[in-house]
């Protein structure tokens, strides 16, 4: 009679003993796979969008008024608050919470492993994920940018669906919708749960109002025209390949084949399941959250290396899943030959120079020289980074070419110039022009499509009221001319 009582302590110790071996062996990982972050102060030119969508919203900018980009607002709120507590001259804080979240993904994904196949499979679940995820160009898989915060969300999503807690999955999915729209693709292989479940509406209920109440809150604290346009309605050019074809298709084809080797571990175990058997009706959502999620990658058609991060989660779910069959070896030789390929990709993010960071610092350096503190500049490239490096304000909104010539994406097709630019934007941006003219215009754009020979109102506004100062590395600088 005194037994019964003693079997859910027994439960609770062995889960409480399995957690505290597994996650500081997780923890420790995380940090290791994120080394090469740590080591340079800036790995691509999203975070140097962040950071000065941070500084300005923290000098009172409104994002989606005087603070644009075509994503929504998780992100630059969450460099924002890492400013505000450790100032906004590093990336650090930042970087930190990137290893965090990526602990996040991996104990969730241990989690779910565990629940499904057990012990054992929840270890190589969290595992074979950290290993798998720096496997890009370090530029993609070191950045603290969307996609590195989009995966616990999404992991989340799946974990309370998996348990049946509807609102919360919606939320989870909210929270990666508001992190990058594509971070939705997840609400596929969540419904798939809940109609597996047999829930009744209640659960749809649930679900919808999960995921709709987070999103009209962001909305309503942001702006709720602005919202729509910037994270909906506003990106139908940029979700367009035309005149790029040859170019997108070889970004598309060479950073599958970088991932690819990076699961190198991970792709045998589950080509060999699919051979053997059919795909269990119960892992369907698996199998749709991977589908899932490589159609977020190629939605817009610009295949960057950063968007195949949310391919990682489920493909290491998979592995999982395949490597719980025998025989037991080929769970130990996937993980080893992951850790190598891990090896390789972090030796590649610790050695590999970065030409284009030493060419933004040389300019940011060449801009803070001729302005003060107090001048607004226009840089006119892909590389806000130089306006955070030199600590200088922005004239304008746009704090990239991009928005204003379609350049966005790297295209190199025809559909590059001031016709395509996003609607209504040439005239704020030369309204601001005129309100806060810039004391220095750097052209950064070196010869790419969007060159102000190629743009005539900015061609116009150059020889009108500036005169050539200077060059650094092809970088155009042009002063103000004085009035007499």
């Amino acid at each position: 009679m005194l037994a019964a009582p003693l079997a859910p302590a027994r439960t609770v110790v062995t889960r409480t003993a399995y957690w505290t071996r597994l996650l500081p062996a997780l923890a420790a990982l995380a940090c290791a796979t994120r080394v090469p972050s740590f080591v340079r102060p800036l790995w691509n030119p999203d975070e140097g969008y962040l950071a000065v969508q941070a500084r300005l919203l923290a000098h009172g900018g409104q994002l989606y008024e005087t603070v644009v980009d075509r994503k929504p607002p998780l992100v630059p709120w969450l460099y924002e608050a890492a400013f505000a507590v450790c100032g906004s001259g590093s990336l650090t804080p930042v970087r930190v919470l990137a290893v965090l979240a990526q602990l996040l993904t991996a104990a969730l994904l241990a989690s779910l492993a565990r629940r499904r196949w057990g012990d054992t499979a929840g270890r190589t679940a969290g595992v074979l994920y950290l290993l798998v995820s720096v496997g890009l160009n370090p530029e993609d898989a070191q950045a603290a940018t969307f996609e590195v915060f989009i995966l616990p969300c999404t992991v989340a999503a799946l974990w309370c669906a998996d348990r049946g807690r509807w609102g919360a999955a919606g939320a989870a999915v909210a929270c990666a919708f508001l992190t990058k729209q594509t971070g939705g693709a997840v609400l596929l292989p969540v419904a798939c749960l809940l109609h597996t479940a047999g829930t009744p509406r209640a659960g749809v209920v649930r679900l919808g109002a999960g995921f709709a109440v987070p999103v009209v809150c962001a909305a309503l604290v942001t702006d709720p025209a602005g919202f729509l346009f910037w994270t909906v309605t506003g990106s139908a050019a940029y979700a367009s390949f035309t005149g790029s074809e040859l170019h997108v298709l070889g970004r598309c084809l060479a950073n599958a084949a970088i991932l690819a080797v990076a699961c190198a571990g991970l792709i045998p175990p589950v080509v060999r399941a699919l051979r053997a058997a059919r795909p269990a009706a119960a892992d369907l959502w698996l199998w749709l959250w991977l589908a899932s999620s490589a159609v977020a990658v190629a939605l817009g058609f610009h295949f960057f290396g950063h968007y195949y991060l949310q391919l990682t989660p489920p493909a290491a779910l998979l592995a999982t899943a395949a490597l719980r069959l025998p025989p037991r070896e080929r769970l130990t030789g996937a993980v080893l030959t992951s850790a190598c390929c891990c090896v390789l990709f972090l030796a590649w993010g610790v050695l590999a120079p970065r030409p284009e960071l030493a060419h933004a610092q040389r300019l940011a350096g060449a801009l803070a020289q001729r302005t003060a503190p107090a001048d607004r500049v226009l840089v006119w490239g892909m590389h806000p980074e130089t306006y955070w490096l030199a600590g200088r304000t922005p004239a304008t909104r746009y704090l990239t070419a991009g928005l204003l010539t379609n350049y966005s994406g790297g295209r190199d097709g025809p559909q590059v110039g001031e016709k395509y630019a996003v609607e209504g934007t040439w005239p704020v941006f030369r309204a601001e022009l005129a309100a806060h003219a810039p004391a220095l215009v750097v052209d950064d754009s070196r010869g790419r499509p969007y060159a102000p020979d190629r743009v005539p109102s900015l061609r116009r506004l150059l020889e009108a009221r500036y005169e050539e100062v200077g060059r650094v590395d092809g970088a155009v600088l042009y002063a103000r001319i004085p009035r007499g």
